[in-house]
């Protein structure tokens, strides 16, 4: 029998039981795939984040309750609070190594934590009959990331009051679709909707934001904004256009310690 720790982290919140839960799950060496995919099952939440040091680096990976996904937010956020604050790293910054989106890393600021990421590379798609039959609201503009359809809308009350058509945003081909406004009280504000990843609806989404940062920068014309995912739990970020790199940062809190045990 194999025990391995695991904590459950609350991301893009400074208070439990809002942003969005993760699990972390630290190993030794990679468990096979059918492993971490049946312990994300099991965990039942947006993203379980399974790290490994090895070589002298961390390295990460991220599986949903269904599938394993390129790039995560809010769970490299809780594996970089966890290494930082619980397993006492005097490191200011944590880089990890991922398969398919190269360098990230979270670096802890008075209590603020920042995540690079690569920024998304956007392109106009039309799909705004798509998104209209999924969301019930005819959007003024829709784009296409490397993963993630996006369609901006004009106001956020708009987008608090979509209930979305989980069957037609499922057929969309793409890992989730960002729905975003301006504003009232932040720069913008989204929510998220990834049925074809076995999430519905994400309460916070880090990545999400590496698409919606460039966007909300150029059409305000400024490097730095707030923002505001509006799920149920909801969460806040703070976002940092840097070209080619995005910042994202939140707090973390955590919720729960753990053994694993591995028959």
């Amino acid at each position: 029998m194999e025990k391995t720790k695991i904590y459950q982290v609350d991301a893009f919140t400074d208070k439990l039981f809002a942003g969005n839960p993760a699990a972390v799950c630290l190993f030794d060496k990679w468990p096979e795939d059918k492993v971490m995919q049946n312990i994300a099952a099991e965990n039942n939440l947006a993203e379980t984040a399974f790290v490994i040091f090895e070589n002298d680096q961390y390295h990460i990976r991220w599986f949903t309750p269904t599938v394993e996904v390129d790039l995560c937010g809010h769970a490299t956020l809780a594996a970089g609070y966890i290494i930082i604050q619980h397993l006492k790293k005097v490191q200011k910054t944590i880089v990890f190594q991922s398969r398919y989106r190269g360098r990230l890393s979270v670096t802890n600021d008075n209590e603020m934590l920042w995540l690079d990421f690569p920024t998304d590379t956007l392109k106009t798609c039309h799909l705004e009959n798509e998104i209209m039959k999924g969301t019930g609201f005819m959007p003024v503009e829709t784009l296409k990331g490397k993963n993630d359809v996006m369609a901006i809308f004009q106001h956020e009350d708009i987008i608090k009051a979509i209930k979305p058509d989980f069957k037609t945003i499922s057929a969309l081909d793409a890992r989730g679709l960002i729905v975003t406004a301006p504003g009232n009280k932040v720069d913008f504000v989204s929510r998220f909707f990834a049925p074809q990843s076995g999430i519905n609806e994400d309460p916070v989404t880090g990545s999400a934001h590496t698409s919606l940062t460039p966007y909300w920068s150029a059409k305000m014309g400024k490097e730095k904004l707030s923002a505001q995912q509006l799920s149920q739990r909801g969460g806040k970020l703070q976002c940092i256009n840097k070209g080619t790199r995005t910042l994202i940062g939140g707090n973390a809190t955590l919720y729960l310690e753990g053994d694993i045990y591995i028959h």
